[in-house]
């Protein structure tokens, strides 16, 4: 069990009941004692722990570093037909993949904090009073002179996105300069989420000082696009936790094409393992999704997950409430395999709304899905 994974286990024993022993610790989680007593040293030198026993310290917030527009979802009422009008319906809500993951996060009782760039204008007055309403700290976000972010979707009438536009200049502005004021609480994340909406000088900076920090890092891909402008900052000097792609989004990192075979998908998660990306997690679509680990302990081990049955209404926001969902869960259990199933859960009910985050989402709501679909629920999570 890599190190990382066996820390956050023991970490997240210790937050259901402080009062374990490290002999109780041992057993229930089927480890030797010294390698026990070697975590929990670990955990207490990061500030985990502390004082006498193992009183467990205040829960870090998970800091999301991104994009924060506002959204507008067009979605037609019969079939779209390209080159004129469509009748159908519009919705104006906060939007952005780092402000969706990390309002989800809030939602699910998560401490987070956002940093962001957001105009002055009226869309961004809009857009921090509702993300604050959701729960996620806002204090951090860099006011720009651009306008705020707008993303524009449409969506058909079998809820599948036909185009999307997004307008991010405002994101830009995030310059390694903006960011070094924030540089404590970066350093004192429980984890560092980037997307890919921020600049490879960017990300690179952000990667190199959560190394010195310590702090795993979890990188969202948004899309293709962005997907190739990451691909050349990833390297084995600098880890990063988990990323997490679709099929096109991987290849995008790779710089080639990348076929759909449960083979081909393992062959190129394993190029990514090579530039030190220790879990990739492949969104399939209707194929669910496919899980490659790697560590020195263990090597590789595959996981491939079906998608949960689902009434589409939209996939807006499928992929952020994965990869929010996985975080959670990780957080939660420390165990990869069990974040999936919990992401994969929470992605299914975020297409049968027509909100991006929904305005309902609870930690039970999503355990209801994962029990629906499992035996067992993630415990915890």
């Amino acid at each position: 069990m890599p190190s990382l994974t066996r820390d956050r286990r023991i970490l997240a024993a210790l937050r259901r009941d402080p009062s374990r022993s490290l002999g109780d610790l041992a057993l229930e989680l089927d480890l030797e004692p010294a390698v026990v007593q070697g975590s929990l040293e670990r955990l207490q030198s990061r500030g985990f722990l502390g004082g006498r026993g193992w009183l467990v310290a205040p829960r870090r917030p998970i800091v999301v570093i991104g994009g924060a527009v506002m959204d507008l979802k067009v979605h037609t009422r019969t079939p779209a037909v390209t080159g004129t009008s469509n009748p159908g319906h519009a919705i104006w809500a906060p939007g952005g993949v780092g402000r969706n993951i990390a309002e989800t996060l809030a939602r699910l009782g998560n401490p987070v904090e956002l940093i962001a760039a957001v105009g002055g204008d009226p869309a961004g007055v809009e857009l921090v009073e509702r993300t604050k309403a959701a729960g996620v700290g806002v204090d951090h976000l860099v006011r720009t002179a651009e306008q705020s972010g707008v993303y524009c979707a449409v969506v058909d009438d079998s809820g599948e996105l036909v185009i999307g536009v997004s307008d991010m200049r405002a994101t830009d502005q995030v310059t390694i300069r903006l960011l070094m004021p924030h540089r404590d609480l970066i350093a004192n994340a429980e984890v560092l989420v980037l997307d890919g909406n921020l600049s490879p000088q960017v990300i690179g900076w952000l990667l190199d000082y959560a190394l010195a920090a310590g702090v795993p890092v979890l990188l969202d891909t948004v899309s293709v696009a962005k997907a190739e402008w990451i691909g050349p900052v990833l390297n084995p000097t600098r880890p990063v936790h988990t990323v997490t792609p679709n099929i096109d989004e991987l290849a995008g990192l790779l710089g080639h094409p990348v076929g759909t075979s449960t083979q081909e998908i393992v062959a190129a998660a394993a190029e990514l393992h090579a530039r030190g990306v220790s879990n990739v997690w492949v969104r399939r679509g209707p194929s669910g999704s496919l899980l490659s680990t790697w560590s020195d302990e263990e090597g590789t081990e595959v996981h491939e997950f079906a998608a949960p049955q689902a009434e589409v209404v939209d996939v807006t926001g499928a992929g952020d409430s994965m990869s929010a969902g996985y975080l959670h869960a990780w957080l939660a259990v420390g165990d990869v395999v069990e974040a999936a199933h919990f992401g994969q859960a929470l992605a299914s009910l975020t297409v049968e709304s027509t909100d991006t985050v929904r305005a309902d989402l609870t930690p039970d709501l999503v355990e209801a899905r994962v029990r629906r679909d499992l035996p067992t629920v993630p415990e915890g999570a």
